[in-house]
């Protein structure tokens, strides 16, 4: 199937809308806020409340570190977060709007996650019968941007991210660091005010996961992007600013290390 028609087919869904601004991308300030944030599954003597008045704040051109134990409420939160799954109470406010208030103040969730968040998860999770450019133009193709401007937006990314050369090479080309650099430059192609990595070093060897977390704090300040990682991984811990501990559904915000990456 070609780029246009795999283009012209998923923006025919719902939720196919296009981004405001004049460039066709949406203009944030504020970052993401959280505050008393809970979850609670189930009902009654078998509820279980994940996530108990969690607060915490990531302002644009920030990287901040979320750790915590397995089961602590670390996925609960980052599914919130990307509005996967419905919180129980609390608010949340992204960019300069109010995305959650006791309820969702936002209509269409998965515009809201295609358009304003963005996601570099452990795997890269490319498209495998679309080249590099195309994997990361889609998004904003599926925003509504023209082809051409969605692939200018593309080419971009990959020349700050320094993998422009593979532009037009397909996903199984590519070794496993120029693949995670193609999923960042995709979690950026919307100009999303917030990005939400988890684990996105568990799978590298330190020098490797150093250069991402390089290549994170880079784009964060180049692109004003809030960017959360989930991490357990020792490596990286020490390059934080800030951490948020997460424990038993609660959060702790902690001041890092914050060494130097450069």
């Amino acid at each position: 199937m070609s780029m246009n028609k795999l283009s012209n087919r998923l923006q025919s869904q719902p939720g196919g809308t296009p981004l405001s601004g004049g460039d066709g991308a949406v203009t944030e300030t504020s970052g993401i806020h959280i505050e008393n944030l809970r979850k609670v599954y189930g009902k009654g003597d078998n509820s279980v409340e994940a996530l108990k008045n969690v607060s915490m704040s990531v302002s644009p051109g920030e990287v901040v570190g979320l750790v915590g134990p397995s089961g602590s409420g670390k996925s609960t939160l980052l599914k919130c977060l990307g509005a996967i799954i419905e919180p129980t109470a609390g608010r949340m406010t992204l960019g300069n709007d109010v995305i959650y208030d006791d309820g969702w103040r936002v209509k269409d969730l998965r515009a809201l996650r295609r358009d304003r968040i963005g996601f570099i998860f452990q795997a890269p999770y490319l498209i495998p019968f679309l080249d590099v450019t195309d994997n990361v133009a889609l998004l904003p193709m599926l925003a509504g941007r023209p082809n051409s401007v969605a692939r200018a937006r593309a080419l971009e990314l990959l020349t700050a991210l320094d993998v422009q050369h593979r532009a037009r090479a397909e996903p199984t080309q590519l070794s496993g660091g120029e693949q995670q650099r193609v999923s960042i430059a995709r979690a950026l192609a919307n100009r999303p005010p917030v990005i939400l990595a988890d684990e996105p070093t568990a799978p590298l060897d330190s020098e490797r996961a150093l250069g991402v977390m390089r290549i994170l704090n880079q784009m964060a300040r180049q692109f004003q992007a809030a960017i959360i990682v989930v991490t357990h991984d020792e490596k990286i811990i020490p390059t934080f600013n800030r951490i948020y501990h997460i424990r038993d559904g609660q959060t702790v915000e902690e001041a890092g290390e914050g060494r130097a990456l450069d």
